[in-house]
């Protein structure tokens, strides 16, 4: 006897739609923003008090209507539009498909969204929010599931027939679970699946690059080492070794290679799998494989794979080797299960047989090696791919935790933990910054650089040279090099430093909602360098002054640094439009630093002891008087060099004095007229400019050194020569001639500072302005 009567059968069936033109219809209004109705025109004025708004032309009798739909409906219609567009034909209708799991009245359940074809059901639950949040507890929903599960089996084998494979999917929206929660453990104790914000925009991705071949991969992302069939495929195949790696080569239909094969993209739904290094495929190649493939093309090169034999095991029958050669042919048996056959390369040829009439009956070339850890499959992928498509420096960045993790050095693996903690703050659905954050596929509104140029320094993971750290970042970081077990130590900070992060950004999300959403001081690229650095700077402070201990916590550190945020968030909530504005018009590495420094600045204001030595200097060179000072003793020091070369020039060689540096005028005589170009193309007219105008100070250094010691052929009364003249000891040795000029090339590096008055970010600070103050008096000494 069945589980259910006939009559709940045909009840429950005509809930599901599986006519072509009903199923479109629904489509189109699923993927709409809005709820949309016809009313009697008599019934406007009512329904525009509840929410509705008028569109369109008005209809004869009829008003057209529309209302925004709540998160929850969206939510809902999304989902069952991908399943749509994932190629199913036999969906719910509505949101009242309700399914009996016992035969009591009372056990019966809603389903959201149900989606069903040849070989699969999805039993789809939705739960979403308007805003990012943390998810409530799930005890209730989920302690019933099993026996919900069981009774929901019964029930769909009897109503849409046996050997279907049944998948729960539990679907969230801006709602945040932790990936070790009592909540998700309940749920994937049942081998149901957890289809977060990470999955759902994969799957779109998905879909737009593989079209109606989506399906293949989100099988192996849901059904990962589940069985297909217990028939093993076998295949003829050649066992070779190569590299200290056996591999097979044989040949196999593209649509078991689809099955069971799995492209590790790199996606934030691929969290879980390492490496994830391979891009997504590019629609238009993807098409135009699949032309080539119709009309008859092949492709005779091997798909490259790697057999995880984690949970199946692929067995090879091989006859006995011969005399000759080290390879042996036999017979391959390879367990027909989802994503156990990761594919390192080849997926477009793969997939370009996927949506063509020789998906069956054609045969593609294959080597497969078995079991590759991690980095051999993305060595493999780099080493194959680096003389096509160039691997970007944001990708590169992106694979230094694949890439480093286990390597020798010291700075490499320090880049690998760095690289593993940026990843981590993107990809955790219960953190702040989640999704914010380019990472492989997924581009957003973040750049990942910033975070890697702004970790690498800020102190809370060590900075290396080769294979040793660099003393001073240790002490007040997280990490703890006495560790010797290196994988549990990255793995240990790594968590640690996520954790502190999303606790200070959390803040930001919590407390300065505007601020966190304006997308222009904390959520932006500079800002990301600025603040990340900040809090690097004040953990720094904090620890040097014994409130933090190297064993505190990353909650107990974001307890302590605080005050310092909240006092930084007020007053970027309160800055004016004109230090907005000049703050935003700062670009390049130099606007990075510059408001790391105003953010250190604004904290500073309210707590001076927190004064770090470069902030002291940063401070010093945006102080005008003190700029002033420099640029006055700086052209003294020039006009003087100047003023007195010239005389010594005149009194050693007369009126040939301009001959004699003869290399040296016909530079300045180009300058000359390079300015006067210049100068008149800009509208100011012609304008005379001397040669002797256009010294530069290397100019000097050079006559000075040429002319050390010499003096002219008559007598000149107290004639001092170069050696005399320009000997300055500044406490750079003195005693040879490169020494005692030495204080040229330092004052010509401080001209660029003084002389540039338009600019902030090439100033003097005291200590220079110090140095120019002993030049000058040295010269003005009498």
């Amino acid at each position: 006897m069945g589980f259910l009567k006939q009559i709940e059968v045909d009840q429950i069936k005509s809930k599901v739609a599986t006519d072509l033109s009903v199923l479109g219809k629904l489509y189109k209004a699923k993927k709409s923003k809005y709820i949309t109705k016809s009313v009697d025109h008599s019934l406007v004025d009512d329904m525009l008090k509840e929410g509705w708004e008028e569109y369109g032309r008005p209809l004869k009798t009829k008003t057209k209507l529309r209302k925004s739909k709540t998160h929850s409906k969206q939510f809902e219609d999304d989902v069952w539009c991908q399943f749509y567009q994932l190629g199913y034909r036999i969906l719910n209708y509505d949101n009242n498909f309700v399914l009996p799991f016992g035969k009591n009245e009372e056990e019966k359940k809603q389903i959201d969204v149900v989606a069903v074809d040849d070989e699969t059901i999805f039993l789809i639950e939705c739960k979403s929010s308007e805003r990012p949040r943390k998810a409530s507890s799930l005890k209730t929903e989920l302690e019933g599931l099993p026996i919900r599960l069981n009774g929901f089996r019964k029930s769909l084998d009897q109503i849409f027939g046996k050997g279907r494979k049944i998948k729960f999917i539990y679907a969230t929206r801006k709602l945040r679970i932790p990936n070790d929660s009592v909540d998700l453990k309940r749920l994937f104790d049942t081998n149901s699946f957890y289809y977060n914000d990470n999955t759902y925009e994969y799957v779109n991705s998905l879909i737009k690059s593989y079209k109606g071949a989506a399906k293949y991969q989100l099988f192996g992302l849901l059904f990962k080492n589940q069985l297909i069939n217990s028939d093993k495929i076998e295949v003829p195949a050649v066992e070779g070794d190569m590299g200290n790696k056996k591999y097979y080569m044989f040949s196999i239909e593209p649509h078991l290679l689809l099955k069971m094969g799995f492209i590790l993209h790199r996606t934030k739904a691929n969290e879980s799998e390492m490496p994830t290094y391979q891009r997504l495929l590019v629609p238009t190649r993807l098409k135009k494989i699949n032309k080539f493939i119709e009309d008859g093309g092949f492709f005779p090169n091997s798909i490259i794979l790697n057999f995880s034999q984690k949970k199946h095991r692929v067995s090879f029958e091989g006859s006995s080797r011969s005399g000759d050669s080290r390879s042996r042919y036999g017979m391959l048996k390879i367990p027909n299960a989802y994503a156990l056959a990761y594919i390192i390369d080849g997926q477009h040829r793969v997939y370009g047989y996927a949506n063509t009439p020789y998906i069956e009956n054609n045969t593609i070339p294959v080597v497969a090696f078995l079991d590759l850890s991690a980095t051999e499959q993305l060595e493999i992928f780099m080493d194959i791919n680096q003389n096509q498509k160039a691997v970007s420096p944001s990708l590169r960045l992106t694979l230094e935790e694949d890439l480093f993790w286990n390597s020798e050095r010291v700075d490499s693996r320090m880049k690998a933990l760095r690289s593993g903690i940026i990843k981590e703050l993107s990809e955790d659905v219960n953190g702040p910054l989640y999704g914010k954050i380019t990472i492989g596929e997924d581009s957003s509104e973040l750049a990942f650089r910033p975070f890697a140029s702004s970790i690498a320094k800020c102190g809370l993971i060590p900075s290396a040279k080769g294979n040793k750290y660099i003393p001073e970042t240790i002490d007040a970081s997280f990490y703890n090099v006495g560790n010797l077990n290196h994988n549990e130590e990255m793995l240990t900070t790594k968590k640690k430093v996520v954790d502190f992060i999303n606790l200070c950004y959390g803040y930001i999300e919590e407390e300065f909602t505007d601020i966190f959403e304006n997308k222009k001081l904390i959520i932006s690229n500079r800002g990301t360098y600025a603040f990340i650095s900040l809090i690097g700077s004040l953990n720094k402070f904090e620890f040097e002054s014994n409130n933090i201990k190297k064993n505190s916590k990353p909650g107990e550190r974001f307890a302590i640094i605080k005050k310092y945020l909240n006092e930084l968030l007020k007053r970027l909530g309160n800055l004016t439009n004109e230090e907005e504005e000049e703050m935003l018009s700062s670009y390049g590495s130099g606007g990075d630093i510059r408001w790391f420094r105003i953010y250190q600045n604004l904290v500073n204001q309210k707590f001076p002891e927190y004064e770090p030595e470069e902030l002291i200097d940063w401070k010093e060179r945006q102080d005008e008087e003190l700029q002033d000072e420099g640029r006055k003793y700086g052209e003294a020091i020039e006009k003087y060099m100047k003023d007195v070369i010239i005389q010594k020039l005149k009194q050693i060689f007369g009126n040939n004095w301009d001959i004699e540096i003869g290399k040296i005028q016909r530079d300045c005589e180009a300058r000359a007229k390079q300015e006067m170009e210049r100068m008149y193309k800009e509208g100011l007219g012609r304008q005379e400019i001397e040669w002797t105008e256009m010294f530069f100070i290397t100019d000097y250094k050079d006559i000075i050194k040429k002319y050390w010691t010499t003096k002219p052929e008559s007598s000149v009364e107290d004639f001092k020569t170069f050696q005399d003249e320009f000997s300055i000891d500044v406490g750079f040795g003195f005693h040879s001639k490169e020494e005692k000029i030495k204080w040229i090339s330092v004052f010509n590096s401080h001209r660029n500072l003084w002389a540039h008055a338009g600019t902030k970010t090439k100033r003097l600070n005291k200590d220079e302005v110090g140095f120019l103050k002993i030049i000058y008096d040295f010269f003005h000494k009498e």
